[in-house]
């Protein structure tokens, strides 16, 4: 909820009366509400038709969208043997096995993602609950837990972004900067799009997405009239 300040009350004098958008009208209000300080992230809530109860009706996964926001990550791998090498060459920061291991229960967290081989996990499962809660933790499905070290660094090195359902059955998103055209945001949407409805659960009934809100950081969420973009 924005505070009753001066800008907020801009805002909603902008918004009386409006409920949902059309997506270019969404983008144009949030661009032009948006921080001239800094360059906010322009994100998107889509609320889909599933049971989020139901283990098989939770969706997650990355994405690698196809205008995105460059930004310095700092990636670990957890390797032993030749793999040592082969992350050192695809340009990881940090590269360890027992050692890095012992660090990061120390409290030695120099790093914003991590990839393990799947022969290192049988170790650095023992992390779980260090990683776990901090969104760490290497995972299949994710494509941090691989043999393929030099892919997994790229990608993560090339700004991916990670999605998955909340408890509400809610997908939040960044699809861009306020910086990027309106162009690029909306090809960068309608990729995501596409991809999520890729992912859509066999058990899942009925409209799948069923509606979806963009937003800037700092922004309040606009409700978007999917037909508009869709």
């Amino acid at each position: 909820m924005m505070k009753n300040t001066k800008k907020s009350k801009v805002i909603q004098k902008e918004l009386e009366g409006k409920d949902i958008f059309k997506f270019d009208e969404a983008l144009s209000i949030t661009k032009k509400f948006a921080s001239k300080k800094f360059d906010e992230n322009l994100d998107i809530s889509v609320v889909l038709g599933i049971d989020a109860k139901k283990s098989d009706q939770q969706i997650r996964g990355v994405i690698s969208l196809p205008k995105m926001p460059k930004k310095d990550v700092k990636v670990a791998v957890f390797a032993d043997g030749d793999d040592i090498k082969k992350a050192q060459d695809a340009g990881a920061d940090i590269v360890g096995a027992e050692e890095l291991i012992d660090k990061v229960k120390q409290g030695e967290l120099n790093f914003d993602k991590c990839i393990s081989t799947p022969k290192m996990m049988v170790k650095v499962s023992s992390l779980g609950q260090i990683l776990g809660p901090k969104g760490l933790m290497p995972n299949p499905k994710l494509g941090t837990v691989t043999n393929d070290i030099k892919e997994g660094v790229k990608n993560i090195k090339s700004g991916q972004i990670e999605f998955k359902t909340d408890k509400a059955g809610i997908v939040h998103v960044p699809i861009g900067k306020v910086s990027f055209t309106d162009d690029e945001i909306k090809k960068n949407l309608l990729f995501f799009m596409d991809e999520l409805k890729k992912r859509k659960p066999e058990n899942s009934k009925g409209v799948f997405i069923k509606k979806f809100f963009i937003n800037s950081t700092m922004g309040p969420g606009l409700q978007v009239d999917s037909t508009s973009v869709m």
